[in-house]
């Protein structure tokens, strides 16, 4: 087939109507990836942030230190109606991750794909391990990519139909994404920005785009309110992570090199060709402002120290554009070698990296299987880790840990019993404490770490504390008796939670006095 050819297939395929069997396999897809998770996500326990999560949704409001309100919301609405074993509170994820898979396949759809674009767009979004890590597990993470491909697709539509009104979906999604993470900010600007450099920047200029900032404006506003009214916290978070050691460091190189793994390498051939396809083809130049949306956040990112992650969200259309590229092929004469030689690889690819990215094997034997395979995950933090990847070792030792609490606190004299305050220096501790705690009789605790400064000492004297994961010295420099009374820790758990619980009396100072010390946002 010629090339004139070929650009007239594409061309055709661009204008065609969205079939029933296009429908069928997208919901197939779709169906698939929830179940996916349904039958993997109860493994394993409870991740430290989804425990934050539920303790945030304990105190809803419309911003937090660290994060929006809609993953607290959400956390507050599973409990009230499907409780909060593993499965509920990671039924929403499940849902989401088979939303992106099916916006994977719209989007091949609305960028000119056939039922072979779609079909190769959602297998590599189904088997991408960081797609699979994040779905798993109650997380922001888990619902950016519908928000941030919602605003990508109302682009397409604006460009496509050349009908502005498609501005008000931008702003929706816009607005709504911007209350479940702040990095819609980013990939607005890296839209908008994108569209300004290239010939689309004519669909800017009229109310439609005015109207859709307004919406997004609308929806963010009171979260951004809230921020204001507290000194704005989430800004003085990211501050001060980015002058930290606590994110790995990534070079401009290293960066990409996650991205490879995050996606899988077989995989790569696709969101390349998605790139090929937004910058350099015929069919794709309409849709360039995408592509430097992509570049854009790839520089921010880097240069702001961010974790390797945050871009993830941008690549489904990524594997929609190189899904059609792909497809195109067909003109030089190696289409069959694509259609089935490289589904079945990415398939393939996926299988193998599975058990790093969801639980399915029993604890020892994924051991065994990532020390046969010798690959890591990407690692997002310098904690240290063990046995197990952070994403797993983040999900063990909290039941123990609460248990050995709870065997300190009932032995406690009731005179002291009765005004001990729980205090732990990270949000995790702090909220496993008030998830676990009620099966012991436990008080909630209390914690200088992130929201959990703002809901203050809950009322405590501070004539007695439990501390857990402070160093004594530091412990000293507030109390003139400080005696150690237990270790905590279990084999698969991170080793920073491998720590000493310390019960603290006769306090040189009051809790009103050393409160405000106790704060740390990172």
């Amino acid at each position: 087939m010629n090339a004139a050819g070929g650009a007239s297939q594409a061309d055709s395929r661009a204008d065609r109507r969205m079939t029933p069997a296009d429908r069928r396999l997208i919901v197939v897809f779709a169906l698939l990836t929830i179940l996916i998770h349904f039958l993997t996500n109860g493994a394993y326990g409870y991740f430290r942030d989804e425990l934050y999560f539920v303790a945030c949704g304990q105190h809803l409001a419309w911003g937090y230190v660290d994060l929006p309100p809609m993953v607290a919301a959400i956390a507050r609405l599973v409990r009230m109606t499907l409780g909060d074993s593993l499965f509920a509170l990671r039924f929403f994820p499940a849902l989401a991750g088979g939303a992106t898979v099916a916006i994977a396949g719209i989007l091949a759809y609305e960028l000119g794909g056939g039922r072979f674009a779609e079909m190769l767009a959602m297998v590599a979004v189904m088997t991408a391990p960081v797609f699979l890590a994040l779905d798993n597990i109650l997380t922001i993470n888990a619902f950016d990519p519908i928000f941030w491909m919602g605003c990508v697709w109302a682009l397409i539509r604006t460009v496509k139909s050349e009908n502005p009104r498609w501005w008000l979906v931008f702003g929706l999604s816009a607005g709504l994404g911007l209350e479940n993470k702040e990095s819609m900010l980013f990939l607005g600007a890296a839209l908008l920005i994108g569209v300004m450099l290239t010939p689309q920047r004519r669909v800017l200029f009229n109310r439609w785009f005015l109207l859709g900032g307004l919406v997004a404006l609308l929806i963010a506003m009171p979260t951004g309110v809230w921020q204001a009214t507290h000194g704005f916290p989430m800004y003085v978070e990211l501050h001060n992570v980015k002058a930290s050691a606590k994110n790995a460091p990534l070079t401009w190189l290293g960066f990409l090199g996650a991205q490879i793994l995050y996606f899988l390498p077989l995989s790569l051939p696709i969101w390349v060709s998605g790139l090929y396809f937004l910058f350099a083809s015929e069919q794709g130049r309409r849709f360039r402002a995408i592509g430097w949306a992509y570049v854009l956040l790839y520089a921010a990112f880097v240069m702001l120290k961010g974790k390797a992650y945050y871009i993830v969200p941008i690549f489904p259309v990524l594997f929609a554009a190189g899904s059609v590229q792909l497809e195109n092929v067909s003109r030089w004469g190696w289409r069959q070698s694509v259609r089935y030689g490289l589904p079945v690889a990415v398939l393939m690819g996926g299988l193998i990296a599975a058990p790093m990215a969801i639980p399915v094997l029993p604890v020892e034997t994924f051991i065994k299987y990532e020390h046969l395979l010798g690959a890591k995950p990407v690692a997002t933090e310098t904690r240290r880790t063990a046995d197990l990847p952070q994403n797993y070792a983040d999900m063990f030792g909290w039941p123990e840990m609460v248990a050995t609490v709870a065997k300190v606190y009932w032995n406690l004299p009731p005179s002291e019993r009765s005004e001990a305050a729980i205090f732990a220096s990270n949000y995790g501790e702090a909220a496993a404490i008030d998830f676990f705690g009620p099966r012991y009789g436990l008080p909630k605790a209390i914690s200088g770490h992130m929201n959990y400064y703002l809901w203050g000492s809950r009322q405590y004297t501070g004539q007695v504390l439990i501390a857990i994961t402070f160093r004594e010295q530091q412990l000293h420099r507030v109390f003139d008796t400080v005696e150690k009374v237990a270790k905590v820790g279990t084999r698969y758990s991170m080793p920073d939670e491998h720590v000493d619980i310390f019960v603290c009396r006769d306090p040189k100072i009051s809790i009103r006095r050393w409160w405000p010390l106790v704060r740390s946002y990172r």
